[in-house]
């Protein structure tokens, strides 16, 4: 198999070696999601490209339900890795695959009955609804899809394999692209164009994923495994790492509804604005997420191995990669934050927003790449509930900045937000890290 071992040899080697195709991985699905939004805008216009940012903020409620607790599951694959127990690694497995598959079914469901009315609560512009409906009915409808290929890719990184989901994404970038193109500049689609090619696209990513999943002569399972056999203690095991996860992530979201509510009250130009800043925040926040991925199999894979100190030791790379990667890009947020606001926008008082949220994100990113790395190490340790406490953290500081910030500070308010939530759930996080780590070595 080949996979990455963190419970031995040199750290930063190991580190690095499944660090970097899985960046690259996060970077090539954040391409073709900002190609998405670039050709929505630049094809379609601000109005359609702030009506699929507004579908967005709610879609994470459910497609962020079900990232986190798929990755949840892959602290209880790096566990038993560095347990080195593969039969307990196949029920795992097994277990992750029913959970998921009847969860990703419910939300599918729940998504498309609910996407009108929350739309609506949301106070979506009259002229974005039609729009928003069109491009989230048909991701809701492959939600399915999503939902496979992040339960794959994480179970592959939880094994050490970071280079299959590099290649799958690869491939399906380039076909996203492609059919973006054709069916916006050619079949002049509209909105229901990007969602179809996001959709087969995933689809492809699955396909590639279950490719390699079945050449994995270790992890060789039969039908009977995943049709018959329920074990009862893997599940349970499985939602105790999951389910924190999940309802971080869906936490986050209720905070960030609330957010874009707010904004949508303001306009067409501040929806279409702040639909930009969140592409270009999720863009420029890979590097910490990916090392937050890194170091979360890391300590799990090490925790399983009783090996404490490698865990403080590979933390300590994490947080320089996390401060370095910080300030390369905070220089490019805030050099170049015009040409990038221009790049997506074309309503000059929407790019001089966006110009302002990027130059002060260039400012905080450095907090949001640390918090990445503590929270994503406690998630490893198999300690989820701190990491959800901060998700709450966040949500409550960020919902009265902006309420009250807005009418005060404009625009700018939606970064001052973020900033403040990140510094609270960072503290939050170093803290527990800190507990955790002296209480298992005693």
């Amino acid at each position: 198999m080949d996979k990455t071992d963190f419970t031995k040899g040199s750290i930063t080697k190991s580190f690095l070696r499944f660090f970097f195709p899985m960046l690259f991985a996060n970077l090539l699905q954040q391409v073709y999601s900002f190609a998405d939004m670039v050709m929505i805008g630049q094809g379609l216009g601000d109005a359609s490209l702030a009506a699929v940012g507004n579908f967005a903020t709610f879609s994470f409620f459910l497609t962020g339900f079900m990232m986190g607790i798929t990755n949840g599951f892959s602290v209880n694959i790096s566990q038993a890795c560095g347990e080195k127990d593969f039969d307990k690694l196949k029920k795992i497995i097994a277990s992750s695959i029913q959970i998921s598959a009847v969860l990703a079914i419910l939300f599918s469901l729940a998504g498309i009955l609910l996407l009108k009315p929350i739309l609506q609560i949301m106070q979506t512009d009259d002229a974005l609804l039609s729009d928003c409906l069109a491009y989230g009915y048909i991701i809701f409808s492959g939600l399915p899809i999503m939902a496979a290929y992040n339960l794959l890719s994480s179970v592959l990184r939880g094994t050490g394999d970071s280079k299959t989901p590099l290649l799958a994404i690869g491939v399906s970038t380039v076909l996203n692209i492609l059919l973006d193109l054709l069916l916006i500049f050619v079949f002049h689609s509209g909105v229901s164009g990007p969602a179809y090619a996001t959709v087969i696209s995933q689809a492809v990513s699955v396909a590639v994923c279950c490719f390699r999943l079945q050449r994995m002569g270790e992890l060789e399972s039969s039908k009977r495994d995943f049709i018959f056999n329920f074990n009862f203690r893997s599940v349970m095991d499985l939602l105790k790492n999951g389910l924190p996860m999940a309802f971080m992530n869906s936490i986050t979201s209720i905070g960030c509804i609330f957010v874009q509510s707010c904004i949508n009250g303001y306009g067409i130009v501040y929806t279409s604005a702040y639909s930009a800043c969140s592409k270009y925040l999720n863009f420029f926040m890979l590097p910490g997420i990916t090392i937050g991925f890194a170091i979360s199999s890391f300590s799990g894979q090490n925790f399983g191995g009783k090996q404490f100190a490698r865990i403080r030791s590979g933390t300590k790379t994490a947080g320089i990669m996390a401060v370095l990667s910080a300030l390369l890009l905070g220089i490019i947020l805030f050099f170049f934050s015009d040409l990038l606001a221009k790049l997506m926008l074309t309503g000059q008082e929407a790019v001089e927003h966006a110009s302002l949220f990027l130059k002060f994100l260039a400012l905080f990113i450095v907090l949001l790449n640390l918090l990445f790395v503590f929270r994503s190490c406690v998630q490893g340790l198999g300690k989820p509930a701190l990491p959800m406490c901060s998700g709450i953290v966040e949500m409550i500081i960020r919902i009265p900045v902006v309420y009250f910030g807005l009418p005060v500070f404009g625009f700018a308010a939606t970064i001052y937000a973020e900033g403040m939530a990140w510094t609270g759930a960072f503290m939050l996080n170093v803290i527990a890290y800190m507990f955790f780590l002296k209480k298992e070595n005693q």
